[in-house]
């Protein structure tokens, strides 16, 4: 079996460093985690795009901005650079059309034109999103889908 190919929304790094008092952030910082081991023990593969470097840089907190930033660089296998531009916005035009943010949008463009098996995001107006280009998902329900898949 081919390994799954994933891009995690920048929201869910920042996740497990969250308001953890409710049960659901908590749940999704717990799988975030889980999938961060999968992606660590190349379960799994991890995508990263310009866009996800930039908005990592634009952390306001120097430890959180650090610690993201390491994960990303020591565990990405394929990165979106800012070459494939042209390809991101169009792409990411259509799909803000759609009522999602630009950044949101140049995310899912990014992980749509690397061909990834899941976009995973904790935020409902992308989850909510419908497209036959990638599946797009919350944490707690890809690991769902993992454990169903081992």
């Amino acid at each position: 079996m081919n390994k799954l190919k994933i891009y995690l929304d920048n929201c869910c790094y920042g996740r497990p460093f969250d308001d953890l008092s409710q049960e659901k952030v908590k749940n999704e910082a717990t799988a975030k985690r889980y999938i961060q081991t999968l992606i660590k023990f190349k379960s799994i593969v991890l995508y990263s795009s310009f866009m996800s470097f930039r908005e990592i840089k634009d952390i306001p907190f120097p430890s959180i901005k650090e610690h993201i930033l390491d994960f990303v660089k020591e565990n990405t296998s394929v990165f979106i650079s800012d070459k494939n531009i042209n390809k991101v916005m169009v792409l990411s035009e259509e799909i803000i059309k759609t009522g999602i943010k630009k950044k949101d949008a140049t995310h899912l463009a990014c992980s749509i034109i690397a061909e990834c098996d899941y976009f995973i995001t904790t935020d409902r107006r992308v989850v909510n999103y419908k497209t036959d280009k990638i599946k797009i998902i919350n944490p707690i329900e890809f690991v769902e889908i993992w454990r169903n898949l081992t």
